[in-house]
């Protein structure tokens, strides 16, 4: 098999419409679906069939998704985050020998926090081809349905599990002009919102879940307002991306705003409880909220 290495013919390796048995040696990123089996390219099909080996986190995920469209025979090798070096180095050498591998995840586009990049990275060192098949997206398609602005987006990949270092996190992108995108666990997702609120103020969050799935579902809302809806309905079920939107507030609200939130707030909270969560809301100073209150609550 033909080894591509050179600048010129890394640039475009073989045609577009080339068939499975025109694949030139090298590895493969090969996205999967992310729920309904159903989303996979044609062309990624034709890759699976053609390559000699498949690198996969799951033998058991991936084989399935073989059976399901008859591709079978194929020796699957398990690489993920705990492949060691030596791992790695044993996947260079077929490469390097003019093997075609596929690297796929367990769903969605590899690498994308998912294991893979330290193997790419070698790859390109050693002038071995590498290309994508690019496919189905979790965060991609969780920013299409939120509704918030999509020209500029960051993706934070999952949150910190412990609050103070999670608060660090989104502090470090408070200020980017953009839409922000993470990973999230049900069981933490409470005190994941509690955190975007307590860091981002109101700042409309969306939380989708079980995407391209029966049970899909993306709900939007100030974190607290989503905080109070999960407590009350109980927590989601599956795997779930957040979306906050960017700071289109221009900064922080005025005094008179401010007042308005805690006239509503004390409507059916004391007045510490509703200074917290002014304050939360707003990423206002609690002290100054907590002043403003004693003197609504006294008139003046």
């Amino acid at each position: 098999m033909k080894k591509y290495t050179s600048e010129k013919e890394n640039e475009k390796p073989h045609p577009e419409n080339a068939g499975a048995q025109d694949l030139p040696a090298g590895l493969y990123l090969v996205a999967t679906p992310i729920g309904n089996l159903r989303d996979i390219s044609l062309r990624a099909l034709d890759v699976l069939k053609a390559v000699d080996g498949l690198l996969c986190e799951d033998t058991r995920v991936t084989r399935k998704l073989l059976g399901a469209y008859g591709v079978d025979g194929k020796k699957l090798v398990s690489y993920n985050d705990h492949s060691d070096e030596a791992a790695r180095d044993r996947v260079l050498e077929r490469l390097a020998k003019g093997e075609r591998l596929a690297l796929v995840s367990d769903a969605g586009m590899p690498l994308v926090s998912d294991p893979g990049y330290k193997l790419v990275r070698a790859c390109v060192a050693q002038g071995i081809y590498v290309t994508s098949v690019p496919g189905a997206s979790a965060p991609l398609m969780a920013l299409q349905l939120s509704g918030f602005p999509s020209d500029k987006f960051c993706f934070l990949g999952f949150l910190p599990p412990k609050s103070a270092a999670r608060r660090k996190v989104l502090e470090g992108w408070r200020h980017v002009q953009g839409s922000l995108i993470a990973f999230e666990t049900a069981p933490r997702l409470l005190d994941a919102l509690a955190d975007i609120a307590a860091v981002y103020g109101g700042r409309q969050v969306a939380v989708a879940r079980e995407l391209t799935k029966f049970f899909e579902e993306v709900r939007r809302g100030d974190a607290l307002a989503l905080v109070r809806y999960y407590q009350d309905k109980g927590l989601p079920k599956g795997e779930i991306v957040l979306v906050i939107a960017p700071d289109e507030g221009g900064g922080m609200p005025s005094d008179e705003e401010i007042a308005e939130r805690l006239r509503a707030a004390m409507g059916t909270m004391s007045v510490k409880e509703a200074a917290a969560f002014v304050a939360a809301e707003t990423g206002a100073a609690r002290k100054k909220i907590y002043e403003m209150a004693l003197d609504l609550k006294k008139g003046k």
